[in-house]
């Protein structure tokens, strides 16, 4: 299982890819545009609802993310590229028409 760090990130060390024979998957030097899905929606993450909290702990965090990824974004915000609808409606859309 590939583990996704940004090339700054001290996990990217050799020792510990070694120690734990851990894989790391990087765009390529100098390819902005390798990770740009996953980049936009980082940054679309952080603008809509990371800023707006001070987490007092890990669990808080990852409780806010979960929501704001199962609730909001996947069921609720509309995306363009979808024919402005939720991912959500979008695959259940696609599944009847498959059908």
């Amino acid at each position: 299982m590939p583990f996704y760090f940004r090339k700054e990130c001290p996990l990217n060390s050799g020792y510990l890819k070694e120690q734990f024979g851990l894989k790391t998957s990087m765009s390529r030097k100098g390819n902005c545009y390798d990770n740009a899905p996953m980049e936009s929606f980082w940054g679309t993450l952080k603008n809509e609802s990371l800023s707006h909290y001070r987490f007092n702990n890990r669990d808080e965090a990852i409780s806010v993310i979960r929501e704001y990824i199962e609730i909001f974004y996947n069921r609720q915000r509309r995306h363009s590229r979808l024919g402005n609808i939720s991912p959500a409606a979008f695959r259940e859309k696609y599944h009847q028409m498959a059908a």
